[in-house]
C-alpha cells in the first residue's frame, strides 16, 4: 500500500500535537491563529484546520471568538478518568488473564529502546500504544469505541506524569510488571496489577 502524502495540515497539527504531549505548551497556553500561521510560515486557513483537527482529538479547547487553549486536565480530571478507565481495564484484564499480546509487548519494547533524549510525546505515544493494544485484543468494539473515548483526556494525563517518572525506567518496570501480572494470570492477580497501576496514574 503506497504512503498517503502528509498535507500541511496534517505537518502543522502533527507539530503541535508533539509539543503538547511533550508539555512544551503547557495546559491553557492560548495558540493565537496569526502567531502560529507566522511561526510555521502557513496561512491562517491551514492554522485554522490544524487547531480544529487538535479541538476535535480534545487536546485543545476552543471557545467562540477566542483563540484555540491546550486542554487543561485538573486533578479532580484525573481521578473521574481513572473513575470510568478501571472497569474497562477490568474487563481487559479478565479477558486477557494467561495471554500475552504481542502488540503490547512490541509497545514496551520500542519505549524501552527510546534514546535518552526522545521528546516525552513519544514517551506518550508508545504508552497509549501499550495500552490500547491490550484494549483492542480484548476483541470487542465496543469496549474500543469506549475507551477511545477517553483517549485524549488519558495521553494529557501522562503528560504529567512526566514530573513522577523522571527516571523512565521506572515507567518501564512499572509497564513490565503489568504485562507479567496479565500473561502470567490468574484473572485475580490480573485485575488486581490493573488496579494498582491505575491508581499510581490517578495520584499524579
Amino acid at each position: 500500500m503506497p504512503f498517503r502524502p502528509v498535507s500541511t495540515v496534517d505537518a502543522l497539527a502533527g507539530a503541535l500535537r508533539s509539543r503538547i504531549l511533550s508539555g512544551e505548551l503547557e495546559p491553557g497556553t492560548p495558540l493565537p491563529e496569526q502567531e502560529i500561521a507566522a511561526t510555521y510560515g502557513v496561512a491562517r486557513p491551514t492554522v485554522r484546520e490544524a487547531l480544529a483537527v487538535l479541538v476535535h482529538e480534545g487536546l485543545l479547547r476552543r471557545e467562540r471568538n477566542r483563540s484555540a487553549q491546550v486542554r487543561t486536565v485538573t486533578l479532580d480530571d484525573l481521578n473521574d478518568l481513572m473513575y470510568v478507565r478501571r472497569p474497562l481495564e477490568d474487563l481487559m484484564a479478565k479477558a486477557l488473564a494467561g495471554k500475552r499480546v504481542e502488540a503490547a509487548e512490541s509497545a514496551l519494547a520500542k519505549l524501552e529502546s527510546l534514546p535518552e533524549e526522545a521528546p516525552w510525546s513519544a514517551i506518550v505515544a508508545e504508552h497509549m500504544a501499550l495500552h490500547q493494544a491490550l484494549i483492542e485484543a480484548v476483541g470487542s468494539p465496543r469496549l474500543d469505541r469506549l475507551y477511545n473515548a477517553l483517549a485524549a483526556e488519558t495521553q494529557l494525563g501522562v503528560v504529567r506524569l512526566r514530573d513522577v517518572y523522571k527516571d523512565r525506567d521506572r515507567l518501564i518496570t512499572e509497564h513490565r510488571a503489568l504485562l507479567d501480572a496479565i500473561a502470567n494470570g490468574p484473572a485475580e492477580a490480573a485485575q488486581a496489577a490493573v488496579a494498582t497501576h491505575l491508581s499510581h496514574s490517578c495520584g499524579t
